[in-house]
């Protein structure tokens, strides 16, 4: 098939455009024709949070990414969907994480439709956002609207989508395991590779910084009276997308610093490998959620997670076999991380871990893709 996949690309970053870059290699793999078409302008800069969107990472090998959509010029919108009209794909595949980008990849598929020819799905990461801004139901309204199916990596999402949709078919398929972050290596190496003291454990906090993923639950679990191992660090690794002083602040009240390692800049994708195995479990004390890409890194380097009981989080990590779904309160998190260490069960969860990660291979998400693709 002639496949489009309508989102943010390389030298775009995050977890967006890494899981768009894996579909495209796979979809190769499997003999398709692929091609990114990515942004020329993604958000604007007063709408982004960090320091920067893009990425110093060469670009993967094998991929074509076009740079056509701009995301606040409607001109724009609607000449590059007669562009994309005119080159007749069979199929399109078109993200939707953010209600702010539903005018503009609605429109670019609602004018490919009318070829005649082309099938668009959407791989929908959350059809309701984390954090509520105006005009959101209305633009995810305009683009549901504009698509022939839906796949979610969530069964919570899944359920969502019943709000906005009503005979169009949906399917559920789980967010696959990121493979494409560097070799399983020594965890001692891996902390001598970051430059950490090798006598500490270290738990992993991984990921952009936002409010609803809940550090300052982990933090004030470290506090906890439940959980009192003085040989364990959170190793915070990732750029804050919210107030930095909030969580400074915090780490001084609660009397944690040396608890605390903070690596606070955008972490390259040559370093992820690093971060992962110098830990012993990572940590996801999210408030919200929906599906996570950081546990699916974890699963591909072999990791316990702790998750909280929310969105689609309990249905990635089984719970005392794969590490622990826990309530996202300080206290529930300090009792799961106290039986980690007290009762040693690193290497048990470890086993559970390799045994579950099967259930999250490339080929079964592409499946479902054609699997949806053929009730369109």
């Amino acid at each position: 098939m002639k496949i489009f996949i309508i989102g943010p690309a390389h030298p775009y970053r995050g977890g967006i455009a890494a899981l768009n870059e894996r579909l495209a290699s796979q979809l190769i793999d499997e003999g398709h024709e692929v091609e990114n078409i990515s942004f020329k302008l993604q958000y604007p800069g007063f709408l982004f949070p960090g320091k920067t969107q893009f990425t110093d990472s060469p670009q993967p090998e094998k991929l074509k990414v076009r740079e056509l959509i701009h995301s606040m010029n409607p001109f724009n919108w609607i000449s590059t969907g007669i562009k994309l009209r005119k080159e007749k794909p069979d199929l399109v595949i078109v993200r939707f994480w953010l209600p702010f980008m539903g005018p503009s990849t609605g429109t670019i598929c609602r004018i490919i439709k009318g070829n005649k020819k082309s099938k668009i799905i959407s791989i929908v990461d959350n059809i309701l956002p984390h954090e509520n801004r105006v005009g959101d139901k209305l633009f995810t309204h305009y683009f549901s609207r504009s698509v022939h199916g839906f796949l979610a990596m969530s069964n919570s999402v899944f359920r969502d989508l019943d709000q906005f949709i009503n005979k169009k078919p949906k399917i559920f398929s789980p967010h696959p395991v990121y493979d494409h972050y560097g070799e399983l290596i020594d965890k001692e190496r891996a902390k001598k590779a970051l430059n950490l003291d090798t006598k500490y454990n270290y738990l992993l906090f991984f990921g952009f910084i936002r409010d609803y993923k809940g550090l300052d639950l982990l933090f004030e679990a470290m506090a906890h009276p439940n959980f009192n191992n003085k040989n364990v660090k959170v190793l915070v690794a990732g750029e804050y997308y919210s107030n930095e002083k909030k969580y400074l602040d915090m780490i001084e009240r609660l009397g944690i610093a040396e608890k605390v390692v903070l690596r606070t800049d955008y972490i390259p994708e040559d370093k992820v490998n690093l971060y992962f195995c110098a830990c012993d479990m990572v940590t996801q004390p999210y408030k919200s959620a929906t599906q996570s890409g950081v546990t699916q890194i974890g699963y591909h380097f072999e990791k316990p997670m702790l998750v909280s009981n929310v969105g689609g989080l309990p249905e990635i990590i089984e719970h005392n076999k794969c590490g622990y779904v826990v309530e996202p309160v300080p206290s529930a998190i300090a009792n799961a991380l106290n039986d980690f260490y007290k009762q040693a069960r690193e290497a048990e969860m470890i086993k559970g871990v390799k045994e579950a990660k099967a259930k999250f291979a490339w080929n079964i998400l592409t499946r479902s893709i054609f699997k949806l693709y053929s009730l369109c």
